[in-house]
């Protein structure tokens, strides 16, 4: 008897207790609970914590109440102005009301589904009624409330709110962009050929300017040359004319031998001459010297002038031969 009583106070408990595990569920702080009772919404919960459901007939479905993203898929859609433009767009929504998104998309896969679809039509709508340059300048926010407004309208039986639209990127379509790429590398080549050219005309004026520079630098260079050339040579005529003057004899024997040394320097010179010719005229008297002596005026007195001998041995001295300088 005893043993049947505890089996029963036992099973009593552990149904209790089971029942009691059955009757409770929690809700943290990011979700909000929607209680089910044979298929059809009983109450929505959206407080965190602790909460009661009748056991074994409720059911207890999950819903996040955080704000959620989406990416909506690109859209090629035609402008106010007819300009094609490729739009990029997010969302962020969040779940108000747990009954009607249940009842109307079930959970948060099937409502992405048929977001993109409003979405996209909702841009289509507002966006076709604009320019190319109001959705690049700061009209673009208008129009991005204007979508939200609309897509909030067409999501109301979802119990969705819309919280945030935005344009993520807007391009032109790929056919389009080719061209205006094209286009700009173009002109980019065009502004790169303008340049080369002013540089070649710049580097082609300076060389221009350089060479003529340098045509007159030479040319005062050689005109001084001359200049000077000319004086040296005047001094030497100069100073040849002196020497001549203050001796005719000894400047011709001089010169005479000055020819010697200039036609038979190499020593292979052959010369077909008469030998009566005035060329070897010194060759044909034995002492030239003297005979110039003989033919000069009388000698001065002494203590006056040197000796003749003294004289002519000098003078010979003077047109020995001296190594030829060697040309630069």
């Amino acid at each position: 008897m005893t043993n049947r009583v505890v089996a029963t106070v036992g099973a009593a408990a552990a149904v209790v207790v089971i029942g009691l595990y059955s009757s409770l569920f929690t809700v943290n702080e990011a979700q909000q609970a929607l209680v089910v009772r044979f298929g059809e919404p009983v109450r929505e919960v959206r407080d965190a914590g602790l909460h009661f459901k009748v056991p074994f007939v409720d059911n207890v479905t999950y819903f996040d109440k955080r704000v959620l993203d989406y990416d909506a898929t690109s859209v090629e859609l035609i402008l106010g102005d007819q300009k094609r433009l490729v739009v990029d767009a997010f969302a962020r929504y969040r779940i108000n009301s747990a009954t009607r998104f249940r009842q109307a998309a079930g959970d948060e896969e099937a409502f992405r589904s048929r977001l993109g679809p409003i979405l996209s039509s909702n841009l289509r709508g507002v966006l076709g009624e604009a320019g190319l340059m109001q959705v690049l300048s700061a009209e673009r926010g208008t129009l991005m409330q204007r979508i939200r407004e609309q897509t909030n309208r067409s999501m109301q039986g979802f119990g969705v709110e819309l919280v945030d639209l935005r344009i993520k990127r807007a391009d032109l379509p790929e056919q389009n962009s080719q061209a205006i790429f094209q286009r700009m590398q173009t002109e980019r080549q065009r502004e790169a050929n303008e340049l080369r050219a002013q540089g070649a005309e710049v580097a082609q004026r300076i060389r221009s300017r350089a060479d003529r520079e340098r045509r007159v630098l030479i040319a005062d260079a050689m005109r001084q040359a001359d200049v000077f050339r000319g004086e040296g040579d005047a001094e030497a005529t100069r100073i040849s004319g002196e020497a001549y003057g203050q001796d005719p004899s000894f400047f011709q024997f001089y010169r005479s031998m000055e020819a010697y040394r200039t036609a038979l320097a190499d020593g292979n010179t052959n010369l077909v001459i008469s030998p009566d010719s005035d060329f070897f005229r010194y060759f044909r008297e034995l002492d030239p010297m003297q005979s110039q002596a003989a033919a000069a005026p009388p000698a001065a007195p002494a203590g006056q002038a040197a000796p003749a001998a003294d004289e002519a041995d000098r003078r010979l001295g003077a047109l020995a031969p001296e190594p030829q300088a060697q040309q630069p």
